[in-house]
């Protein structure tokens, strides 16, 4: 392993309130102040003039489909497209084939992992047996197996008092619970987001109330228990005001918003392109705007890409028949920059921040950081670079993205995990 030489970056480390132009060192994988004279002149250097080097991006809600969908995505294809989109670290959802409600399966997906991933995977567990929620799973079991967090993801438990015993349960194993915030009765059958687009098009509408209940139930429950509730994807500007009054009381709620919530609406799927299906569904203009404000006031916490990869085939259906989801991994870091930075003015350093220190700690793990002695884990990236997105010449194995054929602003050049460069130049250089 190459001693590195960062040299002439703009260095953001939101974790030290670091923003300057400067050098950064790496040897034997971790990140030193310096380097001896001899030692530059064994280095690797890295000319990163013009661009910004900030801890390795930070993503706790990507679905790799490995086991047993990997027709969409597997484990290593998906890690790739995590490198080339700036990421070191991601958290893989349960919702696999089978679900990852047992210790050996997660023990699969561990050794999967290590065999095909060129960047940090960390798995979760379900909450109840095979997603159904009806019992628990063996949360103690899954803690021990490795799992870094419990969510039943797409699955939202809709018994109350199963959820409380779940988060009391994960309390005691210092596990976060994530959760997707749908009440279940009031979305059979919707599509898309309730309301005039809805009617317009003749779909059935998923209205805020379904995503706002299971918020106030959760808010409920955390402050009942104490344990900590991570609220994935939110969407509503209701659940945003209520996420915040409950943050005002000191309660232990932490909540994502996605890059394609803050920067679409229901508007774009007047054409019914199922590019655009999600779930949560993309919802009005007001709705965005108060994700925005969420964000910008602390209110949510951190961005993360929800990345769902789905065939072509699957996705070339009628729009009540197709699935949701869409890619995320590629697109995260321009898409957000330009909403954020660009168009709402929020300062880099901040936007940086909700995508490496701020999910690393929601999620106790490491990385975030460029600290003397950290693991070195780094994305070096344009801000400015205009370049074309083609999501079939990808990394994933799916191209299911409705930024494919835009031209995106702020492009990752380079992606070193543990001082090993993975992905530079456009081409992924480890395994």
């Amino acid at each position: 392993m190459p001693t590195l030489w960062i040299k002439n970056a703009r260095v953001i480390d939101p974790a030290a309130r670091r923003d300057a132009l400067g050098d950064l060192y790496i040897v034997d994988g971790k990140f030193t102040s310096s380097l001896s004279a001899a030692a530059k002149k064994r280095a690797k250097q890295i000319d990163a003039k013009g661009l910004v080097a900030c801890p390795g991006l930070v993503d706790v809600h990507v679905h790799f489909r490995e086991p047993g969908q990997t027709h969409k995505e597997t484990i290593g294809t998906g890690s790739r497209a995590g490198a080339a989109g700036g990421f070191t670290t991601v958290v893989c959802m349960p919702n696999t084939s089978p679900v990852a409600d047992n210790a050996g399966t997660i023990q699969l997906i561990k050794d999967v992992i290590e065999r095909d991933a060129v960047i940090r995977v960390y798995p979760t567990g379900c909450i109840t047996v095979g997603m159904k929620g009806q019992a628990l799973a063996p949360i103690g079991s899954l803690k021990r197996a490795g799992v870094v967090a419990i969510t039943d993801d797409g699955d939202c438990v809709q018994s109350n008092d199963l959820m409380r015993r779940a988060v009391e349960y994960a309390k005691m194993f210092n596990l976060p619970v994530m959760d997707h915030c749908q009440d279940h009765s009031m979305t059979q059958g919707a599509v898309m987001n309730e309301g005039v687009m809805s009617t317009r098009l003749g779909l059935r509408g998923w209205p805020n109330a379904a995503e706002d209940l299971i918020v106030a139930r959760n808010v409920i429950l955390s402050e009942y228990t104490g344990a900590h509730i991570h609220l994935q994807h939110i969407s509503s500007k209701f659940s945003v005001d209520i996420i915040r009054r409950a943050k005002q009381r000191g309660a232990r709620i932490t909540a994502e918003a996605t890059p394609h919530h803050i920067a679409l609406t229901d508007a774009s799927l007047a054409t019914y392109d199922t590019h655009f299906k999600m779930n949560p569904p993309l919802r009005t203009e007001a709705d965005r705007r108060a994700l925005i404000d969420g964000l910008r006031d602390g209110t949510l916490d951190i961005i993360a890409t929800d990345h769902a990869p789905h065939t072509d085939y699957e996705k070339d259906k009628e729009f009540d028949f197709a699935p949701n989801g869409i890619l995320g991994l590629e697109t995260a870091l321009p898409v957000t920059l330009d909403i954020l930075v660009r168009q709402n003015r929020f300062k880099l350093p901040s936007v940086i921040d909700l995508m490496t220190r701020r999910p690393a700690e929601l999620m106790n793990l490491p990385g975030g950081t460029l600290a003397e002695g950290a693991e070195a884990d780094l994305c070096l990236f344009d801000p400015a670079e205009k370049w074309h997105y083609d999501a079939k010449a990808g990394f994933s194995k799916s191209s299911n993205s409705p930024w494919s054929g835009q031209t995106l602003t702020g492009r990752v050049k380079t992606t070193v995990v543990a001082g090993r460069i993975v992905f530079d130049g456009g081409k992924i250089l480890a395994r």
